[in-house]
């Protein structure tokens, strides 16, 4: 089956102060999702899912996805907070929704055969795309046993920002594959060079600089939502009545790897990744677009 390219896109960039997803950043104006679309069309994706929030639905409607609605088949789903499991309902107080395998759960009406999920404010590069579309090409998708999943896995030290703080999905691998991933926050490198983050515990480690880094570029099948149910259903009996806590993709992941219930390989990319995270890091993200687009890696304006 062809594949579907799902972009989280429901996020409100606090950290930003905007939506970054509408940034422009590239010489015509040409924002971050602008390349990603161009990049996965071009690897044989044909049908796009941005998951969004309905309170600037009409303005990413206008502002993204119209110019791509010619291009490749375009939905909407939306993260809504008290889109939960029967029997919870939001605690009160409770603002902001459950993380970004919360925001996944949100297409699971829309989304059936592989698929690829992505930030919307993530450059992932071309090669990226390219190498999960062969894998779901090459797939023979879950057999009774276990599922096959995929993950494109980009060093620490290339993806850390200059201005502050940043959350990244720590992985191990055994053989090709992932041996666990761990979801550490408040990365940044500290005054004696090193990189440090915190555990979900609290604990405050070093890192190493060519860690393997979860980017939330993941390939599924469609058989990983029933997977991603049982998990949120578990993590909303632990934490949900919380208010901050957050179901993170790469917990759901090592929680099937470690049950024995999937694999994930790890893909081994030429792609540079890059993206913003504080104002400060669009001039990087502006001058290293326009460098790809010198190189002739892009046609400009994006056509």
């Amino acid at each position: 089956m062809e594949p579907t390219l799902l972009v989280l896109a429901a996020g409100m960039g606090s950290r930003y102060g905007g939506l970054k997803q509408m940034d422009p950043m590239g010489p015509h104006g040409e924002t971050v999702l602008d390349y990603s679309v161009y990049d996965a069309i071009r690897a044989g994706f044909k049908r796009v899912v941005f998951i969004i929030r309905e309170d600037f639905a009409e303005a990413f409607r206008k502002g993204v996805g119209a110019r791509f609605e010619s291009k490749i088949d375009v939905e909407y789903a939306f993260q809504k907070i008290s889109d939960l499991p029967s029997g919870f309902k939001i605690p009160e107080g409770r603002e902001k929704p459950w993380g970004t395998a919360h925001a996944v759960r949100a297409a699971r009406h829309y989304v059936s055969g592989p698929f690829a999920v992505i930030n919307a404010d993530d450059f992932y590069g071309a090669d990226a795309y390219q190498r999960i579309a062969d894998c779901f090409k090459q797939s023979s998708s879950s057999d009774e046993d276990i599922s096959h999943y995929y993950m494109v896995g980009y060093h620490i030290n290339k993806t850390l920002s200059d201005h502050g703080e940043v959350n990244r999905g720590i992985c191990s691998k055994q053989n090709g594959l992932l041996a666990d991933v761990e979801e550490i926050t408040e990365i940044k490198r500290e005054d004696d060079g090193k990189i440090h983050g915190n555990r979900l515990g609290g604990d405050r480690i070093a890192i190493d600089e060519h860690a393997v880094a979860s980017m939330n570029f993941w390939g599924f099948d469609d058989g990983f939502f029933n997977q991603l149910e049982r998990h949120f259903t578990g993590f909303l009996d632990h934490y949900g009545t919380e208010m901050k806590s957050e179901c993170y993709i790469p917990t759901v992941v090592d929680d099937l790897i470690g049950k024995g219930l999937a694999d994930c390989r790890i893909l081994e990319t030429t792609s540079s990744w890059f993206g913003v995270t504080y104002p400060d890091d669009k001039a990087h993200v502006v001058s290293a677009i326009a460098q790809l687009v010198n190189a002739g890696q892009y046609p400009s304006p994006l056509s």
